[in-house]
């Protein structure tokens, strides 16, 4: 590689960095805006009351235009998981 490919090399990787290190802070600011609606959710979902919406939602309790993706049998407990995913690579990254 010479001179002018090295310097247009390491300018595209600062460049590239750059770019993805202010949308990563963008995405962690989010991350930690969530955070305590995330705690709210994970008690719901586990506490007991999820199970009786859901309950009531099966039994047609619930108004038909209500949006209700939380009431998925999957859908919290999913994120729950991914967002467990993401702690451990964010740990993971953070120690390189």
């Amino acid at each position: 590689m010479n001179q002018i490919e090295r310097i247009t090399h390491m300018e595209n990787i600062l460049n590239e960095a750059e770019a993805a290190a202010a949308g990563l802070g963008r995405a962690l600011d989010r991350w930690a805006a969530l955070r305590e609606g995330l705690a709210e959710l994970e008690a719901y979902y586990s506490g007991g009351q999820w199970m009786r919406d859901y309950d009531d939602d099966a039994a047609g309790k619930l108004p038909q235009d209500l949006r209700r993706g939380v009431l998925s049998e999957d859908a919290v407990y999913n994120l729950l998981w991914d967002c467990g995913k993401l702690r451990k690579r964010m740990e993971e990254l953070g120690k390189g």
